[in-house]
């Protein structure tokens, strides 16, 4: 395949409308607010910002591509860092062992929604509506409506801490060296069974223009205070999952549950395990990023993760999920949680009134759903 096809192809891509939109969206604010849109400080404080949205994502996207939703995941994230902040500023528990016992309690919450979803045949809009429910309810009865805090400094470190600069530069060339060993392992397979693969070249520049543009953000991000721990712990994440759906079975049994669950099922595949596996996965992360909201907050919050879960699902449509299930990637959901939190970060900026900043993201996550739809009926046609 050409260089020049390749390009076509990109520009019908999900991936290539998302990124230019990314692109139209930074370069308004960059204008309207004179360049502060990108200095270094906010450039951090938005990668902080939408690193919570970002590792919900995560989870959400393999919910959304199995054909189901979890419209819990704020409220079970609340409870979570909620939980986590009576153990540490209450109970006065080591900080390890809160973690221990958080994730645990997402595992817990996981199996909950797993349970109803995919054992007893519930649908998931329901059963996530009433854990959305419960989650916020209990939260409310334990801390009796009020802030716990403030949270240990040994608890501050995970939301509110930079890892040293010089490990940044560390951390992108063990990736960069990821990359060509992952590249060189899928051109070896395809070669294997007879699949067209790109040209030497065209792989390699792809390796050298995403290396660069790696290496300008951690030059970026290194003149302010450095990489933000959570950040760097939604990279790591990134990185796992993608994997997972990209170079597993299970990931791509999960996709095909989302396009044909029926086939999967005559196939002898166990789809209710499936399901189950993602809610307990996505319970995981929610309790992740419970901890990385309640330490960045410094406080557990009765209000916390309010409309999460709205920005989570708008943040898997915006990046190409689909709400019919069988379509979507863990890049396209990052991409659209950097969206949504660029919206927020910018819009704040200047100031926008709340009630607009709903009005826009509520317009944009229509248009990206109108746009799904057009692109399923055309695919049809």
């Amino acid at each position: 395949m050409s260089l020049v096809t390749k390009l076509k192809k990109a520009k019908n891509s999900n991936t290539f409308i998302i990124f230019l939109a990314l692109l139209v969206i930074w370069a308004v604010f960059i204008s309207v607010t004179g360049g502060n849109f990108i200095n270094s400080r906010n450039i951090s404080n938005l990668l902080r910002q939408m690193s919570i949205t970002g590792i919900l994502s995560i989870g959400m996207i393999f919910i959304i591509i199995s054909g189901e939703i979890d419209l819990s995941v704020g409220s079970q994230m609340a409870l979570l860092g909620g939980i986590a902040a009576i153990m540490d500023v209450n109970l006065k528990m080591p900080f390890i062992l809160t973690i221990i016992v958080t994730l645990i309690l997402g595992f817990a919450f996981g199996i909950w929604n797993g349970y109803w979803t995919a054992n007893k045949g519930v649908p998931s809009f329901i059963v996530t509506l009433s854990g959305m429910l419960v989650f916020r309810g209990v939260l409310i009865g334990i801390t009796g409506g009020k802030t716990i805090s403030p949270i240990s400094k040994s608890f501050e470190i995970l939301g509110q801490s930079y890892i040293p600069k010089s490990l940044s530069y560390i951390i992108v060339i063990i990736y960069i060296g990821y990359m060509i060993y992952s590249k060189y392992s899928e051109r070896k397979a395809k070669t294997v069974n007879g699949i067209e693969v790109p040209t030497l070249r065209e792989d390699l520049t792809g390796i050298i223009i995403s290396g660069i543009l790696m290496f300008l953000g951690i030059i970026i991000l290194n003149s302010y205070e450095g990489i933000p721990t959570p950040v760097l712990l939604m990279g790591l994440l990134i990185a796992v999952f993608s994997f997972v759906s990209n170079k597993t079975a299970y990931g791509r049994i999960v996709y095909a549950i989302g396009g044909n669950i029926n086939a999967v099922k005559y196939s002898g595949i166990d789809t209710k395990k499936i399901k189950m596996i993602i809610y307990i996965v996505n319970g995981f992360l929610v309790s992740i990023a419970g901890l990385v909201l309640t330490s960045r907050l410094g406080a557990g919050s009765v209000s916390a993760g309010t409309n999460a879960e709205l920005d989570t699902i708008a943040a898997c449509v915006i990046g190409g999920a689909s709400l019919s299930g069988g379509k979507g990637k863990v890049t396209g959901a990052i991409l659209g949680a950097l969206i949504m939190a660029s919206l927020d970060n910018g819009m704040s900026m200047l100031n926008v009134e709340p009630s607009w900043q709903y009005v826009v993201k509520g317009l944009i996550l229509l248009f990206a759903v109108l746009f799904d739809v057009q692109s399923q009926k055309n695919k049809k046609n």
